[in-house]
């Protein structure tokens, strides 16, 4: 009914989808963190990586509805071994992703229902809970969902700061700083890295938009998809610098440090709420956290499947009835295990995963790039000098950046 009286809402979709991907780990933790241990230091690099990757994000839904393809198409048009290259580097990365992303989400719903504090239990029970919502809801759940989260998200982080910054007597120290040292180093490439997502999450984007098109009250085109992201975009950004603000007010210099256990860093993290809003507010916001961990896990767990069917029918040129069932059921499994078996490492295995993300940055940028600027994307929807120059400088930097922090190791 709300989304009925606000028609430009209903519109909206694999943008607020890719918010919903990306407000997750690299906000909620990464950008808390980032202010905790750095303040306002490293604000510069979170602007910075999102005008670096923003050409690449873009081209996704840009290449999806001016083609009506996904991405992932275009990739074999380029060449089979391009495809093979995305497959395995997918395949290396996305059960460690979906670890990261589900324990944190278990981490907040301990700390919301307290039926258990294991971290475990509460894992096993949200990705049962998720496959059963995508089995049944499918694409127009997400999309509905995403709206709902997204803005009540936006909104009562926004409060919470603007009451930090009343709240707090401290003066704020806005200076830059340049990490030294490879754990300082370490943490500003894995930050990078998943800010505001991996660069392989343009592939996503360009399945959901697919996936929006076919939907024909919406009129989902090329001008309305770019429009869609941004709006997307810009959320991910403002968002990305209100958790670092709110570290940075709430925890810098306090002689606190986030705990490694997700469950006492949940702890951790509504408290940076509830001291500014007040301990009556302590369920609203703990709801509103794990809504939005929540979100995170099911676009995941519903994006990464999704890429990896399209990618086999593409490898063997056969349409295969049930494959994303097979490949959700092979990434629930699969992330169930590591926990079980990997929860003391899952600090390596995050950090090994964001830096993977990032050193694979270049390669998704160069391969959108070459996409979108040639043949195989409409003339009318190239993109316009000023956003080549920009993508051209982007794949400096990230290839540039990736071979300074091999250096620094």
């Amino acid at each position: 009914m709300i989304l009925q009286k606000f028609n430009w809402l209903k519109k909206l979709g694999p943008g607020l989808l890719f918010a919903g991907a990306a407000i997750g780990v690299s906000h909620l933790v990464q950008s808390t963190r980032a202010g905790a241990d750095f303040g306002f230091g490293l604000v510069w690099a979170l602007v910075l990586i999102h005008i670096v990757k923003y050409p690449f994000f873009q081209f996704g839904p840009r290449y999806a509805t001016a083609t009506g393809e996904s991405l992932l198409d275009g990739y074999k048009k380029l060449g089979k071994g391009v495809l093979i290259a995305y497959f395995i580097i997918n395949l290396a990365t996305m059960f460690t992703i979906q670890a990261a992303v589900t324990i944190v989400t278990a981490g907040l719903a301990a700390n919301l229902f307290g039926i258990t504090t294991n971290p475990i239990i509460w894992s096993v029970i949200i990705t049962v809970i998720c496959v059963v919502l995508l089995i049944i809801g499918k694409y127009k759940l997400l999309d509905n969902l995403m709206k709902i989260i997204i803005i009540t998200l936006t909104l009562s982080t926004i409060i919470a700061l603007i009451l930090a910054a009343l709240g707090t007597e401290s003066t704020l120290n806005f200076t830059q700083i340049l990490p030294k040292g490879s754990i300082e180093i370490g943490f500003l490439i894995a930050f990078l890295g998943w800010m505001p997502a991996p660069l392989d999450v343009s592939i996503w984007q360009s399945l959901w938009a697919i996936e929006k098109q076919k939907d024909t009250s919406s009129n989902f085109d090329t001008k309305q998809a770019i429009f869609d992201f941004n709006i997307g975009f810009i959320a991910t950004l403002i968002l990305g610098i209100c958790f670092v603000s709110l570290g940075a007010i709430v925890m810098y210099n306090s002689g606190e440090k986030f705990s490694g256990s997700a469950v006492k860093f949940s702890q951790q993290l509504i408290t940076l709420y509830t001291k500014n809003l007040g301990a009556e507010m302590y369920i609203f916001i703990a709801a509103a956290a794990f809504t939005t961990m929540f979100s995170t896990t099911i676009t995941t767990l519903d994006a990464s499947p999704r890429a990896m069917t399209k990618t086999f029918d593409l490898l063997t040129n056969k349409s295969y009835k049930n494959m994303y069932w097979f490949w959700i059921s092979f990434l629930a499994v699969g992330t169930i295990t590591i926990l079980i078996f990997f929860m003391s490492e899952m600090g390596l295995l995050i950090k090994i995963a964001t830096i993977l993300s990032f050193l694979t940055a270049p390669f998704y940028a160069i391969i959108n790039y070459i996409l979108i600027s040639g043949e195989h994307t409409p003339k009318k929807w190239r993109p316009s000098l000023q956003l080549k120059i920009l993508s051209w400088f982007s794949i400096l930097f990230l290839i540039g950046f990736s071979i300074w922090y091999l250096f620094n190791l």
